[in-house]
This record gives C-alpha cells, structure tokens and sequence, in this order.
C-alpha cells in the first residue's frame, strides 16, 4: 500500500525525501525526522525510499540556486544596459524604448509574483523601479539638459509613484522610499530657496 501511495503522491515522496536528508545530514534530531516521517507515511516504513546521497538532490539548496542565478543575471543585464544607455548617445531613443519596456516587463512579472507570494517579487519591483528612475534621468539629461524644474518634477513623480506603489500593494520599502525621497526633494528645495 505505502508504495502505491507513494507513487501516486509526488509531493508527499518529495517531503518524505527531504526529512530523510535531514536525518541523514544532521540538520534535526533524529527522533523529530522519525515522528515527521511516521506523520507523513502514516506509519509506514521510511526506509522504502531511496536515500538522499547528493546534497545538491534537495529541494531548498536547488531551489535558491535557480533564483539565486536568476537574480544575479536578471542585475548583470539591468546594469550592462543601464551602462550602455548612459555612455552611448546615439542609441538613446532605441534603448530608452528597450529599457522601457524591460520596465513593464519586471512590472508585471513582479506584480504576478506577488499575487503568489513568491519571494523574488520584490527584486523585480526594485529591479523595474530602478529602470524607470533611469528612464526619468535619461530623458531629461538628453532632452531638458541644464532645467533644474525638470529634473525635480521627475524625481518628484518617480517618488510619487514609488509612494502610491507602496500603499496600494502594501510594500513597506517602496513607501519608505517614496515618503524620503520627497522629502528629500522638498529639503533640498528649501536649501535653495534660502
């Protein structure tokens, strides 16, 4: 029966092997992975599945890696193409539109994600703010050179949408970010006024 069940039930194989690993490497006691397993094969024997030989077969270690890789190319691209946008001046309409899109792109992978509370939703938030902000400075560096009220305007919408983001999904460092970056503005607007 248990190997029946077993087949037919891949989760329930796949939380089976990771308490074996547990067990095998140490990580808790002995007897918590006995009443885990027990709990899980209904009592049945544990030691009908295969043993967890490879570190690298357990689910969490695998699991960070992927988003881990993902993570750290998705920032390697951002920031080659954050340096190419900024150095060449002869691509900057073509690659404001790329940046642009990537911008909605992450927007909605993020916004996705974190309709399923999956961890990277914050990186993709910060990822395609950071893009826009670029996108802000880029357009106003090439088109509103030396107009300071441009530049403030920008930066004031991007902390603005930074602090609507932030209160509508509930994400406290995009309020935050919003909230110190005009007052910031506002701070440095009054310096100059004085």
């Amino acid at each position: 029966m248990f190997g029946v069940n077993m087949m037919t039930n891949p989760r329930k194989k796949i939380i089976l092997n990771e308490i074996l690993f547990w067990k095998q490497n140490k990580l808790l006691p002995e007897h918590y992975c006995d009443f885990l397993a027990a709990l899980y094969t209904e009592g049945a024997d544990i030691e009908e599945l295969e043993p967890v030989q490879d570190p690298k077969q357990a689910i969490l270690p695998s699991e960070k890696r992927k988003m881990l890789l993902l993570v750290a190319s998705l920032c390697i691209a951002i920031i080659a193409v954050l340096a190419i946008y900024f150095t060449i001046k002869s691509l900057t309409l073509i690659l404001t539109v790329v940046v642009g899109i990537g911008a909605c792109i992450l927007f909605i992978a993020a916004f996705q994600m974190a309709q399923k509370k999956h961890l990277l939703a914050p990186i993709f938030h910060l990822l395609a703010a950071i893009l826009l902000f670029s996108i802000s400075i880029r357009v106003c560096t090439t088109y509103f050179s030396g107009d300071n009220i441009v530049l403030f305007c920008l930066i004031a919408a991007n902390c603005l949408i930074w602090l609507w983001s932030g209160i509508k999904m509930k994400l406290l460092y995009f309020t935050v970010s919003g909230v110190l970056g005009l007052l910031a503005l506002i701070g440095y607007y009054i310096i100059n006024l004085l």
